[in-house]
Protein backbone atom coordinates (compact mmCIF):
# COMPACT_ATOMS: atom_id res chain seq x y z
CA UNK A 1 0.00 0.00 0.00
CA UNK A 2 1.35 3.40 -0.97
CA UNK A 3 1.87 5.88 1.85
CA UNK A 4 0.53 9.34 1.00
CA UNK A 5 1.30 11.08 4.30
CA UNK A 6 4.20 13.13 2.88
CA UNK A 7 4.21 16.65 4.33
CA UNK A 8 5.76 18.68 1.51
CA UNK A 9 9.29 17.27 1.69
CA UNK A 10 12.12 19.48 0.52
CA UNK A 11 14.22 17.84 -2.18
CA UNK A 12 17.99 18.52 -2.15
CA UNK A 13 17.83 21.38 0.37
CA UNK A 14 20.57 24.00 0.15
CA UNK A 15 20.38 24.85 3.85
CA UNK A 16 18.30 23.90 6.86
CA UNK A 17 17.84 26.34 9.72
CA UNK A 18 16.41 24.01 12.34
CA UNK A 19 17.46 20.91 14.27
CA UNK A 20 17.29 17.65 12.37
CA UNK A 21 18.47 14.06 12.46
CA UNK A 22 20.86 13.28 9.60
CA UNK A 23 20.10 9.83 8.19
CA UNK A 24 21.92 8.05 5.36
CA UNK A 25 20.31 5.39 3.20
CA UNK A 26 21.55 3.10 0.44
CA UNK A 27 20.03 2.18 -2.88
CA UNK A 28 21.59 -1.24 -3.38
CA UNK A 29 20.72 -2.74 -6.75
CA UNK A 30 20.65 -6.53 -6.88
CA UNK A 31 23.57 -7.95 -8.80
CA UNK A 32 22.83 -8.96 -12.39
CA UNK A 33 19.60 -6.94 -12.50
CA UNK A 34 19.10 -3.20 -12.43
CA UNK A 35 15.38 -3.55 -11.70
CA UNK A 36 15.50 -4.85 -8.12
CA UNK A 37 16.88 -3.11 -5.01
CA UNK A 38 17.09 -3.92 -1.31
CA UNK A 39 14.59 -2.70 1.27
CA UNK A 40 14.36 -3.47 4.99
CA UNK A 41 11.37 -3.45 7.33
CA UNK A 42 11.58 -1.21 10.38
CA UNK A 43 11.44 -3.08 13.66
CA UNK A 44 8.69 -3.00 16.26
CA UNK A 45 9.22 -0.26 18.84
CA UNK A 46 11.03 2.07 16.42
CA UNK A 47 9.72 5.26 14.83
CA UNK A 48 7.50 4.21 11.89
CA UNK A 49 7.62 0.54 12.88
CA UNK A 50 6.73 -1.99 10.19
CA UNK A 51 7.27 0.52 7.38
CA UNK A 52 9.76 -0.50 4.68
CA UNK A 53 12.84 1.63 4.01
CA UNK A 54 16.19 1.72 2.27
CA UNK A 55 18.96 0.27 4.49
CA UNK A 56 20.91 2.84 6.49
CA UNK A 57 20.73 4.86 9.68
CA UNK A 58 21.75 7.91 11.68
CA UNK A 59 25.13 9.59 11.46
CA UNK A 60 27.14 9.51 14.66
CA UNK A 61 28.71 12.70 16.05
CA UNK A 62 31.50 13.95 13.75
CA UNK A 63 30.77 11.34 11.08
CA UNK A 64 30.52 12.16 7.37
CA UNK A 65 27.75 10.65 5.22
CA UNK A 66 29.78 8.13 3.16
CA UNK A 67 31.61 6.52 6.12
CA UNK A 68 28.33 6.51 8.07
CA UNK A 69 26.58 4.74 5.23
CA UNK A 70 29.35 2.16 4.94
CA UNK A 71 29.12 1.49 8.69
CA UNK A 72 25.33 1.37 8.74
CA UNK A 73 24.85 -1.08 5.89
CA UNK A 74 27.48 -3.44 7.30
CA UNK A 75 25.73 -3.30 10.69
CA UNK A 76 22.25 -3.68 9.19
CA UNK A 77 22.54 -5.95 6.13
CA UNK A 78 26.15 -7.26 6.13
CA UNK A 79 27.09 -5.60 2.84
CA UNK A 80 30.40 -3.77 2.46
CA UNK A 81 30.03 -0.74 0.19
CA UNK A 82 33.13 -0.21 -1.93
CA UNK A 83 31.95 2.73 -4.01
CA UNK A 84 28.86 4.87 -4.18
CA UNK A 85 27.54 8.21 -5.30
CA UNK A 86 25.08 10.71 -3.83
CA UNK A 87 21.57 10.27 -5.20
CA UNK A 88 19.10 12.61 -3.47
CA UNK A 89 18.63 14.44 -0.18
CA UNK A 90 15.15 14.92 1.29
CA UNK A 91 14.29 17.05 4.29
CA UNK A 92 11.05 16.06 6.01
CA UNK A 93 9.27 17.32 9.12
CA UNK A 94 7.54 14.60 11.10
CA UNK A 95 5.32 15.63 14.04
CA UNK A 96 7.99 14.56 16.54
CA UNK A 97 11.27 15.03 14.61
CA UNK A 98 12.92 16.51 11.54
CA UNK A 99 14.88 14.25 9.20
CA UNK A 100 17.47 14.92 6.53
CA UNK A 101 17.49 11.72 4.48
CA UNK A 102 20.72 11.53 2.48
CA UNK A 103 20.48 8.71 -0.10
CA UNK A 104 23.34 7.18 -2.04
CA UNK A 105 23.46 4.67 -4.86
CA UNK A 106 25.89 1.88 -4.07
CA UNK A 107 27.87 1.31 -7.27
CA UNK A 108 29.97 -1.62 -6.05
CA UNK A 109 29.72 -3.82 -2.98
CA UNK A 110 30.89 -7.07 -1.42
CA UNK A 111 28.83 -9.63 0.45
CA UNK A 112 25.30 -10.94 0.29
CA UNK A 113 22.43 -9.20 2.04
CA UNK A 114 21.36 -10.81 5.27
CA UNK A 115 19.47 -9.32 8.21
CA UNK A 116 21.74 -8.50 11.13
CA UNK A 117 19.09 -6.78 13.26
CA UNK A 118 16.30 -9.39 12.97
CA UNK A 119 14.53 -7.23 10.37
CA UNK A 120 12.85 -8.52 7.23
CA UNK A 121 14.72 -7.85 3.97
CA UNK A 122 13.28 -7.91 0.47
CA UNK A 123 14.61 -7.30 -3.03
CA UNK A 124 11.85 -5.17 -4.53
CA UNK A 125 11.30 -4.64 -8.22
CA UNK A 126 10.72 -1.10 -9.42
CA UNK A 127 7.24 -2.16 -10.53
CA UNK A 128 6.47 -3.46 -6.99
CA UNK A 129 7.30 -0.31 -4.99
CA UNK A 130 3.66 0.70 -4.55
CA UNK A 131 2.87 -2.60 -2.80
CA UNK A 132 4.92 -1.57 0.26
CA UNK A 133 4.37 1.13 2.89
CA UNK A 134 7.33 3.52 3.12
CA UNK A 135 7.96 6.52 5.41
CA UNK A 136 6.88 9.87 3.93
CA UNK A 137 10.51 11.08 3.58
CA UNK A 138 11.25 8.09 1.30
CA UNK A 139 8.42 8.77 -1.19
CA UNK A 140 10.23 11.38 -3.36
CA UNK A 141 13.26 9.07 -3.57
CA UNK A 142 11.16 6.09 -4.61
CA UNK A 143 9.31 8.23 -7.15
CA UNK A 144 12.66 9.28 -8.63
CA UNK A 145 13.79 5.65 -8.79
CA UNK A 146 10.58 4.74 -10.63
CA UNK A 147 10.98 7.65 -13.08
CA UNK A 148 14.61 6.65 -13.74
CA UNK A 149 13.60 3.05 -14.39
CA UNK A 150 10.88 4.14 -16.81
CA UNK A 151 13.38 6.40 -18.60
CA UNK A 152 15.89 3.56 -18.72
CA UNK A 153 18.51 5.32 -16.56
Amino acid sequence: MRNTEADSPVINPVSIAENYIHVVAAIIWRRNTAQSFLIAQRQKGKHLQDYWELPGGKLEAGESPWPALQREIIEEVDIRAISGSPYMRVYHRYPDRNILLDTWTIDEYEGEARPREQQALHWVGVDEIDQFRFPPADIPILDAIKRSAIAGN
